[in-house]
């Protein structure tokens, strides 16, 4: 504290900053004088058309018509005729013998229950 209050005592209380008498009084008007006067530019009528009242209509069409056509592709079945014929292939059988059937289980490594998955996914279709 003693620090302080030698600065205190060197430096004073009173702001050192004075304003001229009257300043804020003239200020505005003064700076008013000094500033250049400017042309107010002249406002010009835009002819309204036809184009420029349809436009934002044509566009919110576009908007609805772009949106239907996404949701349209977005929720279609994607199967194509070469999927739908191989399903059909599918269930077309051969005869196998038990042994070549449990030689492929063996070698496959399934469970019973993976098996059972695998082949209820051919078959419920």
């Amino acid at each position: 504290m003693n620090v302080e209050d030698n600065l205190m005592k060197k430096i004073g209380k009173e702001n050192p900053f004075k304003v001229p008498d009257g300043y804020f009084e003239q200020f505005a008007s003064s700076m008013m004088d000094k500033l250049p006067e400017k042309e107010k530019p002249s406002e010009k009528e835009e002819q309204v058309t036809t184009w420029t009242k349809l436009k934002p209509l044509l566009y919110m069409a576009a908007m609805f018509v772009g949106a239907a056509l996404i949701i349209r592709v977005a929720s279609s079945d994607h199967r194509t005729l070469k999927d739908n014929s191989a399903v059909s292939s599918v269930t077309d059988t051969e005869t196998v013998s038990d042994e070549i059937i449990d030689a492929a289980i063996d070698g496959s490594m399934m469970d019973d229950y993976s098996l059972y998955v695998y082949l209820s996914e051919f078959s419920g279709e």
